[in-house]
């Protein structure tokens, strides 16, 4: 009952977001993933050509430490801030409030959300995203799907990354979107590997293509 209450209550919030969002047109994107799946390394591939068109801001969500904030801000030079949570292993949306008055949103197109690595809390909590982007990468196994559903039904898009070394890995791209497909059949798939650059574009496409629903340009 009271784990109701807190969803509850938080999606009540989300409703804030995407309301504060929608009167300025921005695109909210929440990146969500296990640890070390490469959420830092996709945003650095993903933002520089976006950030040719788009005013691009990012949120960093970590436990502690301020290093994927700076290698954000080091490899793409847009607008980004540090949230730490807290110990907390997942965003709310009164974080998400929160940190987008901390980011400042005038002038901004699309944020992301780098949410924390975990693949159960963060699946739970609405942050007000327009678009869940889950990565899975493939060390982690094929079957990641399966033992974590929640995460991938709220997938709007799941991005395989890694994809360079899945010749050392038992990791079968068929079984991954069979699993995929049995927790959530309308999910964008894309297999990636930012190393050699291999399926980034089609991302990005991808992701701008469901921007410019939201961006209003005058």
């Amino acid at each position: 009952m009271i784990k109701e209450d807190i969803l509850s209550r938080n999606n009540e919030q989300a409703k804030d977001v995407r309301q504060l969002l929608d009167d300025k047109d921005i695109f909210y994107v929440n990146l969500m993933s296990s640890p070390g799946a490469g959420k830092t390394t996709v945003l650095s591939k993903l933002i520089p050509p976006l950030s040719e068109k788009y005013k691009i801001g990012v949120i960093e969500a970590d436990i502690d430490s301020d290093k994927d904030a700076l290698a954000i801000e080091r490899e793409t030079g847009v607008r980004v801030i540090q949230m730490h949570t807290g110990g907390a292993c997942h965003i709310t949306c009164q974080m998400s409030l929160e940190a987008l008055e901390a980011l400042g949103t005038d002038g901004l197109d699309i944020i992301f959300l780098e949410n924390i690595g975990n693949l159960v809390c963060p699946a739970e909590f609405d942050t007000g995203a327009d678009l869940n982007l889950v990565l899975l990468s493939v060390p982690e196994g094929d079957d990641k799907p399966l033992k974590y559903p929640l995460m991938f039904e709220v997938a709007n898009a799941v991005a395989v990354t890694k994809l360079d070394v899945a010749p050392i890995f038992d990791f079968s791209r068929e079984n991954a979107v069979n699993n995929i497909r049995k927790r959530n059949a309308d999910a964008k798939i894309f297999f990636t590997s930012a190393l050699e650059n291999t399926g980034i574009d089609e991302l990005r496409q991808y992701i701008e293509t469901e921007a410019i629903k939201k961006i209003r340009r005058d």
